[in-house]
C-alpha cells in the first residue's frame, strides 16, 4: 500500500512539473510575441505596424477622424501648444466635405494617412469591395492633393491576411496601435490620462480619435502631452516610427 502511494505521488510531481514548464514556455513566448516590434511583412507573410523600436523613446501619437468637424480645431490647439506633431487617419468621405480643415491638419505640420473612403469595416466587405474602398479613397485624395499617402488604417483596425495583402501589393504601410485608452466612450478625463501616462512606453503608438464623438480628449492631452515629454517621451510621426523600425530591422538582419 505504502508503494501505491510512493508511485501515485512521483506521478503528481511528474505532471505538475510539465504542466509548469508548459506554462512558463506559453509565458515566454507571450512576452516574446509582445515585445516583438516591428511586424513588417516578409514575401510570405504580411503583417501590420503596431509598434516601433522598444529601445527608442520615440513614440508616436495617432488621431482618427470619421465624422464631425467641432473637435479638429481644438486638438490641434493643443498639439501646438505643446509643439506635438502627430500622424491623422481620415476617411476620405470626411476629407472630402472637410477639406478646409485637412488643409488645416497638413499645414500644421502633421502627416496625414487613411482609412479608406467609408467608415466600414473590411471583414464585412468582401476582398473586391475592399478594393473599390481603397480605390475610390486614393481618388478623392488625390483630387484634394494628396495623391501619394501611403499610410492605411483599416475602419476600426479590422483586417485580415486577405486585406493585408492587398493593401501591401497597393503600396501602402498598414498601421496599427498598441496603446488605447478607448477615449471614444468618454470614460472621463482622468481615466484618459491615467491609461496613456501608465503604459505608454519606447517605441508605441497611441491610438486617440478627433471626430465629435470624443468630448474629453483635448482636456485629456493637456496632461498627456507634456507628462510624456516629462517622461523622456519624444513625439515623431508614424513615417519617423517606420524609419527607424526598418533601419534597425536591417541591422538585425
Amino acid at each position: 500500500m505504502n508503494y501505491f502511494f510512493i508511485v501515485k505521488l512521483k506521478r503528481i510531481k511528474r505532471v505538475g512539473l510539465l504542466v509548469f514548464l508548459a506554462l512558463f514556455t506559453a509565458l515566454f513566448l507571450w512576452i516574446e510575441s509582445e515585445s516583438d516590434f516591428s511586424v513588417f511583412s516578409t514575401k510570405d507573410n504580411p503583417a501590420a505596424l503596431s509598434k516601433g523600436d522598444p529601445n527608442d523613446s520615440s513614440i508616436a501619437l495617432t488621431f482618427n477622424i470619421s465624422w464631425g468637424s467641432e473637435m479638429v480645431e481644438p486638438t490641434l490647439e493643443k498639439l501646438k501648444a505643446h509643439d506635438v506633431k502627430a500622424t491623422f487617419f481620415i476617411i476620405g468621405e470626411w476629407a472630402e466635405h472637410h477639406p478646409d480643415l485637412l488643409e488645416k491638419i497638413e499645414a500644421d505640420g502633421h502627416e496625414v494617412g487613411m482609412m479608406g473612403y467609408r467608415y466600414k469595416s473590411y471583414l464585412q466587405q468582401d476582398i473586391e469591395e475592399v478594393r473599390k474602398d481603397l480605390a475610390k479613397a486614393s481618388e478623392i485624395f488625390t483630387v484634394l492633393g494628396y495623391p501619394d499617402l501611403s499610410l492605411l488604417r483599416t475602419p476600426s483596425g479590422h483586417l485580415n491576411e486577405e486585406v493585408l495583402e492587398l493593401a501591401e501589393n497597393q503600396g501602402y504601410d498598414v498601421i496599427q496601435w498598441n496603446i488605447n485608452p478607448r477615449d471614444w466612450e468618454n470614460p472621463g478625463t482622468d481615466k484618459i490620462i491615467d491609461h496613456v501616462m501608465t503604459n505608454t512606453d519606447n517605441g508605441d503608438i497611441i491610438l486617440l480619435n478627433a471626430s465629435d464623438s470624443v468630448k474629453q480628449t483635448p482636456d485629456a492631452l493637456e496632461t498627456i502631452l507634456p507628462g510624456l515629454k516629462e517622461k523622456g517621451f519624444s513625439f515623431v510621426t508614424i513615417s519617423e516610427i517606420i524609419t527607424r523600425a526598418k533601419a534597425l530591422n536591417k541591422e538585425v538582419d
